[in-house]
């Protein structure tokens, strides 16, 4: 359902429209005459870029003389209603979307290399995860312009009372900071359970760290493995020092614990630290964020979340749509979007390392790194429908989940969620 629809045209005369004015001459990509563009993305989760985003097309609109009609849906909404537009050949042109969708329906999207390359020439080049998502048999297919990563958060006076001078970057040290937060009453918890972000951040980092994975590279089933016991049975060892009931948690709970000071250790974006600090309370002098610690394999194995620019091959102006992309990957209007995210949002360009945005805030500065530390979801194996099956239907989260509670044991919780990938590769 549409939540939200408006129409973006003339747009007052600002620095912002007179720099697109000036851009729209020197790009590119020519829209076609009497070109117009629908734009579906989801609904705004922050509206610092949500605001941002939308005075960006304004300009290009007016600039252009190109009307861009943003249609915002909820985010669990925008891959059926590509999927059908996909299927019928009719619909948004432009999308914004999340992680696999573009190699959902790889073959109805508009070949975006040339944009790609484009931007990527003039702005250092983006980080593998990001060509790991774009990319389908060597072309761009999807463009992300904004990775939202998923860190461990803590309270620093906690983590120094458990006896630790700074967060451990290892495995081995992690569970020794769960033991010693727990003797302290001031646990850890986080979420064994299918919680859509910080879930499947939290337990696609215990499997890799540990060097399991669901298939390798060819795609054949990999996941009964003694990397993948190992990481079952570490995260046994973990579950055992957590605050109880993380097997139920969503997405929210953590959140709500940790404002609460029932927990003192979780993983989230920024929000976390975000409210503390919109809402002026005492801790949040107390909380920093810290890299995912490093686990046998040594080498970071991190999951993030990837939102990927998508054009449809249907459109009927396709330049108009490579126009619009170019428009906000470019400099100005990517830098105003990833300034006001305020480090929610972190970036796929190397060319933003130095961003003003990372010396803002020594405590949101570790968030520049995700693009460079993510594995893509489907790790080792290629994206695409079966990857994102697996991911969605939580066989990674719910084999801890087993294992955790004491429902399986690890081997046997390891057997049953082998089966569940097996009927998913070889259907």
């Amino acid at each position: 359902m549409i939540r939200r629809r408006h129409l973006l045209g003339a747009a007052a005369a600002t620095p912002l429209l007179e720099k697109a004015r000036a851009w729209a001459q020197a790009q590119p990509f020519r829209p076609e005459p009497g070109a117009q563009l629908r734009f579906l993305r989801w609904s705004r989760f922050l509206e610092a870029e949500d605001r941002a985003t939308t005075e960006n097309i304004r300009a290009f609109s007016e600039a252009t003389g190109v009307p861009v009609r943003i249609d915002n849906v909820w985010q669990d909404d925008v891959l059926p209603q590509l999927s059908v537009a996909a299927r019928i050949g009719n619909g948004p042109d432009l999308a914004w979307t999340l992680h696999t969708t573009p190699h959902m329906f790889a073959d109805k999207l508009l070949d975006v290399t040339d944009v790609a390359e484009h931007i990527g020439g003039k702005y250092g080049g983006w980080y593998p995860l990001i060509e790991q998502y774009g990319k389908r048999d060597g072309r761009w297919i999807g463009i992300s312009n904004v990775v939202i990563g998923v860190l461990p958060v803590y309270r620093i006076s906690a983590v120094r009372e458990a006896g630790f001078e700074r967060f451990p970057t290892d495995t081995d040290g992690f569970l020794r900071l769960c033991e010693g937060l727990k003797r302290i009453g001031k646990p850890a918890g986080f979420a064994f359970s299918r919680a859509p972000s910080d879930g499947n951040s939290f337990c696609h980092w215990l499997l890799w760290s540990h060097g399991g994975k669901l298939v390798d590279e060819s795609n054949r089933v990999a996941l009964n493995s003694p990397e993948t016991i190992r990481a079952v049975e570490y995260a046994r060892a973990l579950g055992a020092h957590f605050i109880p009931g993380t097997i139920g948690w969503n997405d929210a709970s953590n959140n709500s614990a940790f404002l609460a000071g029932q927990i003192a250790l979780t993983n989230n974006a920024i929000s976390i630290y975000g409210k503390a600090r919109a809402d002026r309370l005492e801790i949040a002098d107390d909380i920093d964020h810290a890299l995912w610690p490093v686990g046998p394999v040594g080498q970071p194995t991190e999951l993030h979340l990837v939102y990927p620019f998508i054009a449809f091959r249907y459109s009927r102006y396709p330049n108009a749509a490579k126009a619009l992309l170019t428009y906000m990957l470019e400099q100005p209007q990517y830098g105003r979007v990833l300034e006001n995210s305020a480090g929610y949002l972190s970036h796929a360009l190397r060319a933003h390392d130095d961003s003003p945005v990372w010396r803002s805030d020594p405590r949101i500065t570790v968030f520049r790194d995700v693009a460079a530390r993510g594995r893509p979801l489907s790790y080792a194996g290629a994206l695409g429908i079966n990857a994102a099956t697996a991911f969605s239907e939580g066989i990674v989260a719910d084999m801890f989940a087993e294992a955790v509670s004491g429902q399986s044991s690890p081997r046997d919780a390891v057997v049953r969620a082998e089966r569940r990938v097996q009927r998913i590769y070889r259907g």
